[in-house]
């Protein structure tokens, strides 16, 4: 049983109810300009060199929004395993041990694509 003000809130038992679910919506949301920002330097990179790739990921103009594409896709990207996990995965033991996993997983892929984005901006 929920009291009125719970569910006005959207808040469930645990009182984080609709967290995942809005994290999840505004990182895609998020997700959508810096996709076709990604999508337009791919383009635009076409048929260039190394030097010239190099160069244009070098642009703060660029670099950044990579960064915040990168942040943004990777934690969608968490936040969507998951909840997948929390779904299909009943067995008590693996739940926790997947989450864990997929936590892991996205802080990795996250941390070695800002390493790399970082690393071509400052030319190192």
């Amino acid at each position: 049983m929920r009291t009125p003000l719970g569910h006005v809130r959207g808040l469930g038992a645990a009182k984080a109810g609709t967290e995942h679910f809005w994290m999840q919506r505004m990182t895609a949301v998020a997700n959508l300009p810096l996709t076709l920002l990604f999508v337009a330097v791919v383009v635009a990179l076409s048929g260039s060199s190394h030097a010239g790739a190099t160069a244009m990921l070098g642009s703060p103009w660029i670099a950044i929004p990579m960064l915040l594409l990168t942040l943004s896709v990777t934690f969608h990207m968490r936040i969507g395993m998951q909840v997948i996990i929390e779904d299909y995965v009943h067995d008590e033991l693996l739940k926790p041990v997947a989450i864990m996993a997929n936590s892991f997983f996205a802080v990795a892929v996250g941390l070695a694509s800002v390493f790399a984005l970082l690393k071509i901006s400052f030319g190192v």
